[in-house]
């Protein structure tokens, strides 16, 4: 009896570090999203767009790795033009595809989605759609992170037929320590 007591603990002992052996784990190319880990400020301005009149952004953005490493979570609170909003925005990698993905979910019910790519070291181009009034719209930006990994700038620019792009907003963001909790 003992025996078998210990066959059986072995058995499911051997089954269980297998199974954490062959355990999934992010892809490499997620690790270039680490540049924007961290808590960040920014400041910039939005242009006059079917959304609203443009006008000074500031704003901050925390980023972190999130279920295992396989996702980042970006939690942003922004002022602008138009108010007040806020956004989680979660970034992965489809091996598959090889591709990063991205979806924002506005506080309005708004979620863009699309794609990405480091195009060059920490320069990172992105693009995807997104509804608003009914009516889907085209948006494509680039991050160009400092040397120091201490900064960066976003521009983005947003179509409605694919062909003509206007400029959506640029901003420039900057790392700092977390605000306090209160």
């Amino acid at each position: 009896m003992k025996r078998i007591s210990i066959l059986l603990f072995l058995s499911v002992f051997g089954s269980a570090a297998a199974m954490q052996a062959q355990a999934p784990k992010p892809d490499p190319e997620l690790e270039k999203l680490s540049v924007f880990l961290g808590h960040w400020t920014y400041e910039g301005e939005s242009k006059p767009g079917p959304w609203g009149p443009g006008g000074k952004l500031t704003g901050e953005r925390n980023a972190r790795w999130i279920l295992k490493g396989f996702f980042v979570e970006f939690c942003t609170r922004e002022k602008g033009p138009t108010g007040e909003s806020q956004s989680i925005e979660i970034d992965g990698y489809d091996p598959a595809n090889k591709t990063a993905t991205w979806t924002v979910y506005f506080d309005d019910g708004e979620t863009p989605s699309g794609v990405s790519a480091f195009t060059s070291g920490t320069t990172e181009t992105w693009s995807g759609k997104f509804v608003f009034g009914g009516k889907q719209y085209l948006i494509r930006g680039t991050d160009v992170v400092a040397p120091d990994l201490q900064s960066f700038t976003e521009k983005s620019e947003f179509s409605s037929d694919g062909k003509t792009w206007m400029p959506d907003w640029e901003f420039k963001a900057t790392k700092v320590p977390p605000a306090a909790k209160k």
